[in-house]
């Protein structure tokens, strides 16, 4: 079957009907979600039930990109700062030296068992260098793991932030390849202007993102969304322009913006946790779409080889050597490891080599491919598993929820507080967002002449208001009235809002 006009709307909806309610049950049968999705995917191909085909990696790598800047972008603004600091430059290692050592020892490997040269091995190395953020945030999420020591903010810190390492590399070497007279130390310049380029532009983008949604007045809530998913695409498309990395770019714009007071930030957070599905699916299925089976099984040998060796040797090796600097215990090193999820990322960078049409592109696509699907369903599938046996998961009746996942969660808070704006506050005629409230506290519920409405950051606060004040814990009440400088009042039995005062 051809893709064409006619038929595109109800294949693709078909497809993602399908991916969406295969995705609900399989994890009762301890599959990832993604890799039914790149099965679909695979089906639905040339080779596939439905023949649909699909052999343009121009297209597949547009679709990877945009996904990926969805991807990356909604997690970053799930990413709590004050969680990621104190694993700040582990993290940083991981991403940086970490995927370098993982892409020469891969590559090395590949060269001694393989025919391809030296540049083309390292070029493979390269791409199978970085774990997959789209696979890391939706396995972990899904499974609501809470692991000890800051393991789960380091993992994810470690996945949103090694793409651009892993690009820059795979760059770098495809250029060697294709002309091998350039000086393999040609690399260099080109890390460090990708890098310094890219997490400027991604923290000054992140400061302008954040005046523009808190400035501009938009009539409609469900505009700032849109306004947030256009700020995201300039972030990517201009730093690329002045020769940064755009994956960094805006992957610490999200950081950034995510740990914020933003106007209808619920709303924004909200649309960019379901666009971050549909991205993974779409991205998932044309991957699928785009690979022929039928050319997988002449390189499943090596690539189980090279899937086994980067699972067993170069990830463990890189994650040992990267964290030598850092006190952490050899079980939550080993752990780390195996949280080396491999997914659409590498198989995305992948598309690079067939578009610039080397001799091997083919043999190193589909070997990426099989690499990419075995690691996410052996690692993807044990990750419960490993971190029981290696005592770093947290019992059930400990769990913890982030911050973010418990407002968005409407986690039920501990400590109810009344608090009365007085006519001389230094907070009346301010908006919410203006005011640096306690991230650590929400305001709930503003009682406005006996009527209660819901705000938002753009809620302006007025003399005599009466704000319901929630928090996780008792003593956070007190930073908000330092914050607000008036004396607060318990919301008792009488004071509870009754349901004919809402509006």
């Amino acid at each position: 079957m051809n893709i064409t006009i006619e038929n595109i709307l109800l294949v693709g909806s078909a497809l993602l009907f399908i991916s969406i309610v295969a995705g609900k049950t399989s994890y009762k049968f301890g599959v990832p979600t993604l890799i039914l999705f790149l099965s679909i995917g695979m089906l639905a191909g040339s080779e596939g039930v439905l023949g649909i085909y699909f052999n343009d990696p121009q297209i597949a790598q547009f679709i990877g990109i945009v996904s990926l800047n969805f991807i990356l972008f909604s997690g970053g603004l799930d990413t709590n700062w004050s969680t990621v600091k104190p694993v700040l430059w582990q993290g940083l290692s991981l991403s940086t030296l970490g995927v370098l050592l993982t892409a020469f020892t891969v590559g090395l490997f590949v060269w001694l068992i393989t025919d391809l040269t030296i540049y083309e091995s390292l070029l493979l190395g390269s791409v199978v260098s970085s774990t997959d953020a789209a696979a890391v945030f939706s396995i972990m999420r899904s499974k609501s793991m809470a692991l000890k020591s800051n393991l789960r903010p380091t993992l994810e810190l470690e996945s949103g932030s090694n793409d651009p390492m892993a690009y820059v590399l795979t760059i770098a070497f495809l250029a060697l390849v294709v002309n091998q007279d350039l000086s393999p130390f040609s690399i260099i310049p080109l890390f460090l202007q990708q890098m310094v380029f890219g997490g400027l532009a991604g923290f000054l983008f992140g400061k302008l993102s954040k005046y523009v949604i808190n400035t501009i007045n938009l009539d409609f809530e469900g505009l700032y969304p849109v306004l947030a998913i256009s700020l995201m695409f300039v972030t990517f498309s201009a730093t690329d322009f002045i020769g940064g990395n755009g994956f960094l770019a805006i992957y610490i714009c999200a950081v950034y913006l995510g740990n914020q007071d933003l106007i209808h930030k619920k709303s924004i957070l909200r649309v960019y946790d379901g666009l971050a599905w549909l991205m993974q699916i779409v991205l998932f299925l044309t991957l699928g779409l785009l690979v022929f089976p039928s050319h997988i099984v002449p390189v499943m040998g090596v690539g189980l080889l090279i899937s086994v060796f980067l699972i067993l040797v170069a990830r463990p090796v890189a994650v040992f050597l990267s964290l030598i600097p850092f006190r952490m215990k050899a079980r939550r090193r080993f752990y780390i490891s195996w949280v080396g999820l491999r997914g659409a990322v590498p198989i995305v960078f992948a598309t690079y080599p067939l578009l610039a049409g080397i001799d091997k592109a083919e043999m190193i696509f589909n070997i990426v491919f099989f690499v990419s699907v075995s690691s996410i369903l052996i690692q993807g599938t044990t990750l419960s598993t490993i971190a029981k046996w290696l005592h770093v998961a947290l019992p059930e009746k400990v769990k913890q929820i982030s911050p973010t996942d418990a407002l968005l969660t409407e986690y039920p808070k501990t400590a109810l507080e009344e608090f009365i704006i007085e006519p001389d506050s230094l907070v009346v005629n301010k908006k919410i967002v203006d005011i640096a409230f306690p991230k650590s506290a929400i305001i709930a519920m503003i009682k406005r002449s006996n009527k209660y409405i819901t705000p938002n950051g753009s809620t302006i606060i007025e003399a005599n208001d009466v704000l319901i004040v929630l928090s996780d814990r008792v003593e956070n009440i007190e930073k908000v009235a330092d914050c607000l400088k008036f004396q607060k009042k318990k919301l008792i039995g009488p004071d509870l809002p009754q349901e004919s005062d809402f509006i």
